[in-house]
């Protein structure tokens, strides 16, 4: 009888373990060229639906050191993503505007940054099964 109990604590216990493990994928992104250390970056990973309207899925930021800085988003599932990152060295979680409309504030986007608006079709990439590592310049 001890013999059943101890396996099924250590049943339970495997299972307990195995529903902690992460579900997805680690998305590491290293922005270099952070002018100053004043501040935070922001960095946010979107789907099409929460690109340029607001917090994307998963949102994490870190203090601004001179030279480059690394965002981790964790737990990733597969799909289609797109990053945004910028430098928030006012610390006040929103982007600045000149009053021509351009940014006072360093930016990025994954993939290809053009003229205007950032778009979810020229920032996007796949999250498979494996971990990604991207690197991105301000």
């Amino acid at each position: 009888m001890k013999r059943l109990g101890l396996i099924l604590v250590f049943a339970l216990a495997t299972v307990a373990l195995r529903a902690q493990e992460d579900k997805g994928v680690t998305v590491k992104v290293t922005i270099e060229n952070i002018l100053s250390d004043k501040g935070n970056v922001i960095g946010s990973l979107h789907t099409a639906e929460t690109f340029m309207k607001g917090p994307g899925i998963i949102n994490t930021e870190v203090d601004a050191v001179k030279g480059e800085v690394t965002l981790v988003f964790s737990d990733v599932e597969p799909g289609t993503f797109a990053l945004m990152l910028m430098h928030d060295e006012n610390e006040n979680n929103r982007m600045d505007f000149e009053s021509n409309g351009m940014p006072k504030e360093s930016f990025a986007t994954s993939g290809d940054m053009s003229f205007g608006p950032p778009t979810f079709e020229n920032a996007k990439f796949e999250v498979a099964d494996k971990d990604i590592d991207l690197r991105l310049r301000f």
